[in-house]
């Protein structure tokens, strides 16, 4: 575990440079305790870092401006933990992917983030009620089995996972794309704030980042991460969704897709997955066994 200076220092510099840990790694094998970084020269920085001289220049002028700032008691005001990834509560498996987050801010039950056995269920935003019943059927034994469901705050078919697990008297962890201020869709706020109080919400972003449309698919990567298998339930066949399904069967996690209508282009997606590799399910027990082997 780094000591508080090292840890106020870095989350100085990730909040000038929101990044995830592999563009960060350079100047922490240069520098290991970010003790050069306010006199370094920005044409060194920019050459360690492999960023322009100018983003150098103001990147440390930036930091300068931050790094004797308060930061943990800042965010300890807002109900923020940030979990950076030298700390024994950082998920190791987020450091199996090529670009790990660098920080994780959490705000609700850290005890959930620890929970090894974690599914994420994701899906369509234009999500149809066969999603609400499919989820409603598979989530009983899950749950029964202490598992976590992963999904990412959307409206759609993550709004569903997350509500039906609490419905169901269940724990739900919720991947953010943004910061804590600006939770993302705003029809989600409510829920973002009930899920605070004893679920779990979490996000590589510092609580001022606002909603970028490619904040999305990077978060996408933290939901698969986390978890030990990952069930589509609607998708069309071009969509972000199966994507992040194409990058967590490479990432060999356990991929579930259930099937629907042929008449339905939202079954397009999950079938697309099946010719893939992914396991066919109508049944949370089915996810049971290939989870617990």
């Amino acid at each position: 575990m780094k000591d508080e200076q090292f840890i106020q220092r870095f989350l100085a510099l990730h909040y000038v440079f929101p990044v995830p840990l592999n563009k960060i790694k350079p100047l922490l094998e240069y520098d290991p305790e970010l003790t050069q970084l306010e006199t370094m020269k920005p044409s060194l920085l920019a050459s360690i870092g492999k960023i322009s001289q100018n983003r150098a220049i103001k990147l440390r002028e930036m930091y300068l401006k931050y790094v004797d700032i308060p930061l943990l008691q800042i965010y300890k005001k807002h109900s923020i933990s940030p979990i950076i990834y030298t700390n024994p509560n950082y998920p190791s498996n987020l450091l199996n992917l090529y670009d790990p987050p660098a920080v994780l801010y959490i705000k609700g039950d850290i005890n959930l983030l620890l929970n090894d056995k974690k599914l994420a269920i994701i899906g369509s935003r234009e999500a149809s009620e066969y999603s609400k019943s499919s989820i409603e059927k598979i989530l009983p034994p899950l749950i029964q089995n202490n598992f976590v469901v992963v999904s990412g705050l959307a409206k759609g078919a993550d709004t569903l996972a997350h509500e039906i697990t609490m419905q169901y008297g269940g724990n739900t962890i919720a991947v953010l794309g943004t910061g804590f201020f600006h939770v993302y869709p705003k029809q989600n706020e409510n829920l973002a704030h009930k899920m605070s109080k004893n679920q779990l919400l979490v996000t590589e972003y510092p609580p001022y980042i606002t909603p970028k449309k490619w904040n999305f698919p990077m978060r996408n990567r933290i939901i698969s991460g986390l978890s030990q298998g990952v069930v589509i339930t609607e998708a069309k066949e071009k969509s972000g969704t199966v994507s992040t399904m194409e990058h967590a069967l490479e990432n060999g996690k356990e991929i579930f897709a259930i099937p629907g209508s042929i008449f339905s282009p939202l079954s397009a997606g999950p079938h697309h997955l099946i010719l893939e590799g992914a396991k066919p399910v109508w049944d949370g027990h089915q996810i049971l066994e290939e989870l617990l082997k």
